[in-house]
């Protein structure tokens, strides 16, 4: 029982994001994951093409 008291306790005290924070947050990691993606497809690329060459 005392588990489940420290449980509630606990979350009761958790500071949790609000939507405005989750939102900003979310639009970071898809931004920066567009940008990898972008940066990695563009080295490839380059990868590729001294390959080619050789």
């Amino acid at each position: 029982m005392r588990f489940i008291k420290e449980v509630i306790q606990t979350m009761k005290d958790t500071t949790w994001e609000t939507a405005k924070e989750t939102r900003k947050d979310t639009s970071t990691v898809v931004v920066m994951s567009l940008a990898l993606v972008a940066f990695f497809a563009i080295v490839d690329a380059c990868i590729q093409g001294l390959i080619a060459l050789i």
